[in-house]
């Protein structure tokens, strides 16, 4: 199978993780927009794979409200709502106050890694570009379920397709990129100093967002 162009190398992935995230890519990129037909037999000749992976991910989007699947009549990508959007973020908060938990005590204040991302943020506010903001914001909220030491936990927040979620989501949420870098700030701080209100702080951060959708 050959590596999509935007991918890194996933030699060790199962081939239907492998197609599941160059389509998740193409939804994102707006290869696929909402009602459009995703064709198993079009991606399966463009991976160079069989059929089977490419139906096995195609049910996994299906799983996560991203595409409706129909034997024999292929998958069609979903419309976004906004309850989509706050069923996913509850199960998000809830995985990221547990996992903010964990990761403090790891992390042991060394925020690094975060404040790095945190900088990215900023500047991709100062040049208004919401998709760089919405990934380095993703890579700032990995960053921390990857630390929490929980192969499960990281596994179901993975699971979540959040990069998918957070950039075709942009639209509704119509958060100033500014705020958006500023709300990040405060759980910088509380890993920095061992806040032990962390978790609480981490699912209201992330709950806000979805709040803010339904306004």
């Amino acid at each position: 199978m050959s590596t999509p162009p935007s991918t890194a190398p996933l030699a060790r992935v199962p081939l239907h993780e492998q197609v599941r995230r160059f389509v998740l890519e193409g939804l994102v990129a707006g290869r696929w927009e909402p009602g459009d037909r995703i064709v198993e037999r079009r991606i399966a000749l463009e991976l160079d794979v069989s059929q089977a992976p490419v139906r096995e991910a195609l049910r996994e989007l299906e799983n996560m409200g991203l595409v409706t699947y129909a034997l024999n009549r292929g998958a069609r990508v979903c419309e976004l709502t906004v309850d989509q959007l706050h069923d996913v973020y509850q199960v998000r908060a809830s995985l990221e106050r547990r996992a903010v938990a964990l990761a403090a005590p790891r992390l042991a204040g060394d925020v690094t890694a975060l404040e790095g991302h945190l900088l990215a943020m900023r500047r991709a506010a100062a040049e208004g570009s919401a998709d760089e903001q919405a990934l380095h914001g993703v890579a700032f909220h990995r960053a921390i379920v990857h630390a929490c030491g929980n192969p499960v936990l990281i596994r179901h927040w993975d699971w979540l397709g959040v990069e998918a979620w957070t950039r075709l989501s942009l639209g509704l949420l119509r958060t100033e990129l500014h705020d958006n870098a500023e709300d990040h700030e405060e759980l910088v701080e509380g890993l920095r100093r061992g806040d032990p209100h962390l978790g609480r702080l981490m699912e209201l951060h992330v709950m806000d967002y979805a709040d803010h959708a339904r306004k």
